[in-house]
């Protein structure tokens, strides 16, 4: 096996960065910070020329506005954006829903949404979980009724990232109450301007804007908007979420932050010799910055497989496990090396690298929830990947 990348993939990525460096501000901090959290304007103007160059959706069939580059070349891409906090990504309509719809969407549903997606004119979000339905996603309240060629729509969905933002929903609802669990439900696509959608904000623990509370009040949707077959929208939504757990935004993060940490290890001295000299300091570092490097190369593993047209199942989740609490590992151990002092948040003067790890550490909680919780994950492995009885 060979973990070299191409030269030309190689040239691309200083390509990109050559382009953040150009289009970013010089006081950029990113990762929710100013101006991103407050200029959304901003946000989409970085995002359309990204799509201008046709990177936003480089590796999807050129019919439907891609390159048809490899599928390490677009990790690549998502690798320095997200290391170097870079905004105009929209990853729930370029790595989640798009790859979706070209294995169960219509040939008009391709073409309808596929365009906007790849020209970065739209946003999406994701409704899945609910109040009393996160892991257990099968267990899901959401009703779609027939209504002649409608569906109406009553319930709510939680946790939705971006739906403040968002023009458009992928909406997991119960379109059968009588059939088993798993059954009896549909994917569709529904139009965040409907009337009857209400976007409530979710303000999290790191104070930022990300989640959110959506509630469907008799919402008419087409019910040509259904992908894939009605009541077999479940085959439809795990093949999305195994796009959705397969990023290599884990271990980007986790190493900018790493080595943010360690040059402040570095530069900061305790008992008159630099912190990073300390034993516990060094070894510390060292074994998250090993983490982080297996965290990429299995990110990385699944961008391959996904290139050779594999889906990866398990592997995948392998990717978001320990991805996600990597994240939660690499905070950990910096909160640790900044002391007392890593408590204090970015308005405080005297919060080390501007109360950024103490915000990521928070943030990295969620991290193991999201997108399928740990325990998921594991029983996914467990089952698929080993073939382990279930309990």
């Amino acid at each position: 096996m060979d973990f070299r990348f191409t030269p030309e993939d190689e040239e691309f990525r200083q390509e990109v960065r050559e382009f953040i460096k150009q289009e970013l501000p010089p006081d950029w901090e990113g990762g929710g910070r100013y101006p991103e959290e407050d200029d959304w304007d901003f946000t989409v103007q970085i995002r359309k020329k990204m799509a201008d160059k046709g990177w936003l959706t480089m590796h999807w069939p050129e019919e439907y506005g891609g390159q048809a580059a490899s599928q390490v070349r677009s990790a690549i891409f998502s690798e320095e954006l997200t290391y170097n906090r870079t905004p105009g990504r929209d990853i729930f309509g370029v790595r989640m829903l798009g790859p979706t719809l070209m294995i169960h969407g219509s040939e008009e549903q391709k073409q309808t949404h596929l365009p906007p997606v790849a020209r970065g004119e739209i946003q999406w979000c994701q409704g899945y979980s609910e109040p009393q339905s996160g892991s257990d996603l099968a267990s899901l309240s959401t009703r779609a009724v027939v209504d002649g060629d409608d569906f109406v729509i009553n319930g709510s969905k939680i946790w939705t990232s971006m739906a403040h933002r968002a023009e458009w929903i992928m909406l997991l609802t119960r379109t059968d109450v009588d059939a088993p669990k798993h059954r009896g439900i549909s994917f569709i696509l529904v139009d965040m301007k409907s009337p009857g959608v209400q976007v409530r904000p979710i303000i999290n623990m790191a104070n930022r804007h990300e989640f959110n509370e959506v509630i469907f009040d008799n919402v008419r949707v087409p019910r040509r908007n259904v992908v894939g077959e009605e009541n077999r929208g479940w085959y439809v939504a795990v093949t999305l979420l195994d796009f959705e757990r397969s990023g290599i935004d884990y271990s980007a993060n986790a190493r900018r932050l790493l080595e943010e940490t360690l040059q402040y290890a570095t530069e900061t001295k305790r008992n008159g010799k630099p912190l990073v000299e300390t034993g516990w300091v060094r070894d510390a570092l060292a074994d998250r910055f090993i983490e982080c490097e297996v965290a990429r190369l299995m990110a990385f593993n699944v961008a391959y497989m996904q290139g050779q047209g594999l889906v990866p199942n398990k592997e995948a989740s392998m990717s978001k496990v320990f991805g996600s609490e990597t994240v939660q590992r690499v905070t950990k151990t910096s909160m640790d090396i900044l002391g007392m002092y890593g408590a204090l948040d970015r308005n405080d003067k005297w919060a080390p690298l501007k109360g950024r790890i103490q915000e990521n550490w928070m943030s990295a909680f969620s991290g193991t929830i999201a997108a399928g919780t740990s325990e998921i994950q594991r029983n996914i492995i467990a089952s698929r990947g080993l073939d382990l009885p279930r309990g």
